[in-house]
C-alpha cells in the first residue's frame, strides 16, 4: 500500500511560513509531485488559501488549533484528502500558536496512520522575534523555544535583517535548544525541497553527510494489534513507559470484553471508552527518541500471551 508523506510547518506567527510553502509547491509541482495542503487558521476566514493554486488540493481548519478544539474534524479533512486524491505528500500550516507535540497528535489517527509517513516538523524562527524575545509574554517565549526544540529542521528566516555577528549569535542560543535539528539561515524562506526531503535519511557506510541527523527529535509508532491482550499486563507496560513518551491513542481489544476500547493517554494518564463495533486495532504513540522496535516486539509478546 502506498504511502503519503506528512511535512508539518510551524512556527510563530509572522515567522514565514506561507512563504515556505509556496516556496515548497512550487517545488513539488516542477517535481511532478501530487501534494495536497492542510491549513489551520485561528480565525474564521483564511488569509493565505488564494495563495495556493487551484491544482493543489486544499483544506482549511477554522476557528481553532489543531491542538485543542478541531481534532476531530481534522481528522475528516486528513481522510477526505487520502480518500479523493493519490497524494505524494500532505503539507499541514498550523497557526503560529501550535504545539508540536500536540499537531503531531491530531493528525495520527489510529484509523489512517498506516497510510502515512511521518517526515517530520519543519519550523520557521523569524530572527527578529527571536532576537527581542524578552519583550514577549514568559508563556510566548515558552511557546517559542517548544516549536524550536521539537523541530527536525529550523529555517533562521529574515536573516538579511540582523548582522552577521547577531545572527551567530542568535544561532548559538537556538542550537542550544536543539542540537539534532538542521539549522538553515534564509531570506524568504528559501529552502531546496531537497533539502527538506534528505532531513530523514540515515547515514550510510559511516559516512556523515552534511545536514542530515540520525533521528527525528519526535517521532510516532504505529501498532496493530492481531487480537486482545489482557488489560492488567497492558497496564503494567504503561506505568514502564518513560517520560519522553507523550501521547498515545488508538483502539484495543481487551480479553475480558467484546468490543474494543477507545483509548487515549496524555502525559501519563490513561483513559479508556466503550466502543459498541468492531475498530480497527490500531493505535499511536507519540513522544521522543522512542524505540520503535522494543515497543512493537513488547506489544506482541503481550498479544502471544493472552492468546495461549
Amino acid at each position: 500500500m502506498k504511502t503519503t508523506e506528512v511535512y508539518i510547518l510551524g512556527g510563530f506567527l509572522g515567522s514565514g511560513k506561507t512563504t515556505l510553502l509556496r516556496n515548497i509547491l512550487k517545488q513539488e509541482s516542477e517535481a511532478g509531485r501530487k501534494v495536497a495542503v492542510l491549513l489551520n487558521e485561528l480565525g474564521s476566514v483564511s488569509v493565505d488559501s488564494g495563495l495556493i493554486g487551484d491544482e493543489v488540493p486544499l483544506k482549511e481548519l477554522f476557528d481553532g488549533c489543531i491542538c485543542c478544539t478541531i481534532q476531530d474534524k481534522l481528522e475528516v479533512q486528513l481522510h477526505e484528502l487520502l480518500t479523493e486524491n493519490d497524494l505524494d505528500a500532505v503539507y499541514i500550516e498550523t497557526t503560529g500558536a501550535a504545539h508540536p507535540v500536540e499537531v503531531l497528535d491530531g493528525i495520527m489517527s489510529p484509523l489512517f496512520a498506516k497510510r502515512l509517513e511521518y517526515k517530520g516538523i519543519i519550523t520557521v524562527v523569524d530572527l527578529l522575534r527571536w532576537r527581542d524575545r524578552e519583550e514577549l509574554s514568559p508563556q510566548l517565549r515558552q511557546l517559542l523555544a517548544e516549536q524550536i526544540h521539537h523541530a527536525d529542521f529550523i529555517l533562521l528566516n529574515k536573516a538579511d535583517l540582523v548582522s552577521e555577528m547577531e545572527a551567530a549569535q542568535l544561532i548559538y542560543t537556538i542550537q542550544a535548544l536543539n542540537t539534532d535539528a538542521v539549522c538553515l539561515l534564509t531570506e524568504y524562506a528559501a529552502v531546496s525541497l531537497a533539502s527538506l526531503q534528505q532531513m530523514q535519511r540515515k547515514k550510510q557506510k559511516g559516512v556523515q553527510k552534511l545536514n542530515v541527523h540520525d533521528h527525528l527529535h519526535l517521532s510516532a509508532v504505529v501498532h496493530t494489534f492481531e487480537g486482545a491482550v489482557e488489560q492488567t499486563d497492558f497496564e503494567d507496560w504503561l506505568r514502564s513507559l518513560p517520560e519522553t513518551v507523550y501521547r498515545m491513542k488508538g483502539y484495543i481489544s481487551f480479553t475480558h470484553s467484546q468490543y474494543p476500547h477507545l483509548f487515549q493517554y496524555s502525559y501519563g494518564m490513561p483513559m479508556y471508552m466503550n466502543e459498541m463495533i468492531k475498530m480497527p486495532l490500531n493505535i499511536v504513540i507519540i513522544g521522543e527518541k522512542l524505540e520503535r522496535e522494543s515497543i512493537i516486539s513488547t506489544l506482541k509478546a503481550m498479544e502471544a500471551k493472552a492468546a495461549q
